[in-house]
Formats: C-alpha cells, structure tokens, sequence
C-alpha cells in the first residue's frame, strides 16, 4: 500500500546510522524506514546499454534536424558531384548526393540538439535531478508526523529533505524512482545540474 514517504540525504555512513538510531528509538516500524544510495543522474541503468533515458532531453528535435539537413547535403552534393562526371564517370553525382546526404545530417542533427537549459516548447530540457547520496526514508502511516519526522531527520544533519510517494516494504523501497523530479519539503525543486 503507497504511503507518503519522507527521504532525507546524508553526506557521512555514521549519520545514516545515526538516524535509523533514532527513528527507531522514536518508534518508527524498521520494516517502513530504507537507508540507500541514490547513483548520480545517468548511472541507474534503466537501459541494457546503461543510462537512464533513451534520448537526452536536448536531443528530441534531432531526428527533424536530421533529416532536414540530409535532403539539404544530398542536392548539394548532388550539384558538387555533378561537376566530377568528367573525371569519375556518371556516378559521381550519386557519390556526391551520398556524401551530401551524410554530412548534412550530421550537422542538421547536431543544429537540433538544445544547450542544457535552452528555452524550448514545454521545457522539456530543465530535467531536475535527484543528486546522488546516501538516503535515508521513512514510510508514514499518518500525515500527521510529518512535520515531527522532518524536524527528527533535521537534528540528525539530514539535508534536501524530500516528499514522495511509495511502499516500503522489510526496508525496502519498492517503488523507488530515481528519475522521478525530487519535491522537497521546502517547496523547491532544484534544476537540473546545478
């Protein structure tokens, strides 16, 4: 059953101990608190290849990108290649065309990938992370402690104290995305790489 779940990041191992101390000694249930490391962006191997996503979110327009610099580099190449036909024959405008084709797709790609945090429609390029560190989470049955179990991680050096949503179950959280955008208890979502 998902509970509201409330994540703290630590710097030290002896802090994460520390803490499950504590949150024990307050009565917190062991089977409902998870102490982890969270990898950094782009090591969480989502993918058999590795990585975390299956295109960066700079690069969504480079397939039109792409294409429209290959259709642009294959009649260059073809009119550059034309000019060759005495020397190589009748398929030097089709080598040309070719050539044309791929360097023109290179460069309309690279054109079409975004800076890291360029404007764009629907500013899909601003990811926010989640910074990598040793966390520590806690699984609430009542809304109520809340406030009580930030203020507990805080006395014991817990920082970007986050919200989320989840089950944790023998310690473990089940449902732990590591992609999804943190929402922290002060209210702030980081930007991406800061």
């Amino acid at each position: 059953m998902a509970t509201t779940i409330i994540a703290g990041h630590f710097e030290l191992q002896e802090e994460v101990a520390e803490a499950v101390d504590r949150l024990v000694a307050q009565g917190y249930s062991r089977d409902g608190i998870c102490a982890f490391y969270a990898n950094p962006a782009g090591q969480h191997s989502v993918y058999p290849i590795g990585g975390d996503r299956d295109k960066s979110p700079g690069a969504k327009e480079t397939s039109e990108g792409m294409v429209v610099g290959a259709s642009g580099g294959a009649v260059l190449g073809g009119i550059v290649g034309s000019a060759g036909t005495p020397v190589i024959g009748p398929a030097a405008p089709v080598l040309g065309a070719l050539v044309g084709a791929h360097i023109g797709s290179l460069v309309g790609s690279l054109n079409s990938t975004k800076e890291k945090n360029e404007d764009e429609e629907g500013g899909e390029n601003e990811v926010p992370v989640r910074k990598s560190g040793m966390m520590v989470a806690v699984s609430l049955r009542d809304d109520v402690q809340e406030e009580s179990l930030v203020a507990l991680l805080k006395s014991v050096s817990a920082s970007r104290i986050e919200r989320s949503h989840g089950t944790i179950v023998n310690g473990d959280w089940q449902d732990f995305d590591p992609l999804s955008a943190p929402e922290y208890v002060d209210g702030k979502v980081l930007a991406a790489f800061p």
